[in-house]
């Protein structure tokens, strides 16, 4: 693998590996970390080219960075894992999932979708103008071509087709805010394409797990000990 992935550990136990969304890094789940480490052995990742992992040389796609993840796995000598996805990191999970069943214990999708039309216009249309602007800049400036891979990543990733999910073999929970960005009916979309997958709504929005953290590690963990 071109990249070594930064990450943190928290406590000890099942191997729980934690994927953050685009732009972000494995800080965003600060919350998660006291309550998941009691029991777990947390591993919460930067993807590749975001938080202090670099970008590296392989194409800059979720697909890529689902290949990424068993690397890291491999890396780290974890046979097996339960893996909590965010945004693009439930994403990533989704396609390590179906590519890598033997890989997966259980799986948490928080706010994932499967291409651009899950996510509500009003969203969905700055990013694309976003995209399309910073792909005009792309050859003249290295930023601007860094901000169109990133937000290439919300307007032509992840492109997993419904039926493609139905290879997930891990028990599943899909989780998201009661005002997120993604479409409702699109979140009801993946569960029900998921063999025997688990739905919940916590009260907030897209970031859930920062803005009601009391709840969404309840409902998780709840989740993950049945």
């Amino acid at each position: 693998m071109d990249i070594q992935h930064h990450y943190t550990e928290h406590g000890n136990g099942f191997p729980l590996i934690l994927l953050h969304g685009n732009g972000e890094d494995s800080t965003y789940f600060e919350k998660q970390f006291p309550a998941f480490s009691q029991r777990y052995h947390v591993y919460a990742v930067d993807t590749r080219g975001h938080g202090k992992t670099a970008r590296g040389s392989a194409p800059f796609t979720i697909r890529q960075f689902a290949d990424d993840l068993a690397g890291f796995m491999k890396s780290r000598q974890i046979e097996k894992a339960d893996i909590l996805g965010f945004s693009d990191g439930a994403n990533i999970a989704m396609l390590f999932a179906i590519k890598y069943p033997a890989l997966v214990n259980k799986l948490v999708l928080n706010g994932g979708n499967l291409d651009a039309g899950g996510v509500k216009r009003m969203t969905q249309i700055p990013i694309e103008i976003g995209y399309r602007i910073a792909r005009l800049f792309a050859g003249r400036s290295e930023s601007a071509r860094a901000k169109a891979e990133m937000l290439g990543l919300m307007v032509n990733d992840p492109d997993i087709k419904p039926e493609e999910l139905a290879a997930i073999k891990a028990p599943t929970l899909v989780i998201v805010g009661t005002d997120d960005m993604i479409k409702e009916s699109h979140t009801k979309l993946i569960a029900a394409n998921i063999p025997g997958a688990e739905l919940a709504f916590i009260k907030g929005g897209h970031f859930i797990a920062s803005e009601n953290p009391t709840e969404f590690n309840q409902k998780v963990l709840e989740f993950l000990q049945k």
